[in-house]
């Protein structure tokens, strides 16, 4: 029933001629670019363009648009945060003036393709696949920063990179991070809600405190709101398990609406509380 469920709700694509484009300077060299689905992030400077992810095929014509009111460089590199299609949309397109690097877990999946919440997902075409790929980081130095490509562990999938742009003082979370929404871990592309809370310690471990934050949805915050991020992680983890270990099925936690204190907030996203429910339920049952 999760998965139908997720399935309907995920495969419900935007009209994207009525999506807007639009580029946002957040710190530095760093700019966030929203339409639909994840949130890219450009490098903007004297060497050209750099991205984190690109949405959808469809839009790349709308941002390539957006980043000529940036820069008239063309793109040269685009680094996927994971494979999900939402995010890596755009990397056949792109990859005729651009290098795409990712995880080496991102190319896997890409080039088998397999089942998703989306449904079955076909093998990738060979131009959108990354041609650099790494397991623990890399480093791209690119207008006048290091932008550093890292897999703080399994998360939302097991081929996450967050990216640290060091001096613009900016970190991309890819969808390690929702903000004013449940998130979605993607357990059949090897993701954990429990793996993520430490895979969020990791990251929380590197990053200045005082660095600005571009969650994969939602609005760019800081340091402290990705804390509490990590928190409310922690306590619905908690809650769950309680009411496992207490005898309860899922069921009677989805009706008992034991994630309360969290649902006004949260709630109102595609994953709805019962989802989060199942999820972690499941998660756990695999530990």
């Amino acid at each position: 029933m999760l998965t139908f469920a997720l399935a309907v709700l995920l495969a419900q694509a935007p009209d994207y001629s009525k999506v807007e484009v639009k580029a946002q300077k957040v710190a530095g060299n760093v700019y966030v670019i929203t339409g639909a689905g994840g949130n890219i992030g450009a490098s903007i400077g004297d060497d050209g363009v750099a991205l984190v992810d690109d949405q959808f095929a469809p839009l790349v014509p709308k941002l390539k648009a957006a980043l000529a009111q940036l820069s008239k460089a063309p793109v040269r590199f685009v680094i996927n945060t994971h494979w999900h299609g939402d995010h890596v949309g755009g990397n056949a397109q792109l990859a005729e003036t651009a290098a795409i690097l990712a995880h080496i877990n991102v190319h896997k999946r890409m080039e088998s393709g397999g089942k998703s919440p989306m449904g079955e997902v076909p093998p990738a075409p060979r131009g959108a696949l990354p041609v650099v790929t790494f397991e623990q980081g890399i480093s791209l130095w690119w207008n006048g920063e290091e932008i550093r490509a890292l897999h703080p562990g399994i998360g939302h999938t097991d081929g996450d990179t967050v990216l640290w742009f060091t001096k613009s003082n900016v970190v991309h979370m890819g969808d390690d991070y929702f903000v004013g929404m449940y998130p979605f871990i993607d357990l059949g592309s090897g993701g954990s809600v429990v793996k993520l809370i430490e895979s969020l310690d990791v990251v929380l471990g590197w990053i200045p405190a005082d660095a600005k934050v571009i969650p994969g949805h939602g609005q760019v915050t800081g340091v402290p709101e990705l804390r509490a991020y990590r928190a409310m992680l922690d306590g619905v983890v908690g809650t769950v398990r309680k009411g496992l270990a207490a005898g309860k099925t899922v069921e009677q936690m989805q009706k008992e609406k034991v994630l309360a204190q969290w649902d006004a907030t949260l709630g109102g996203g595609f994953i709805k509380p019962d989802m989060m429910i199942s999820t972690v339920a499941q998660d756990l049952a695999r530990r």
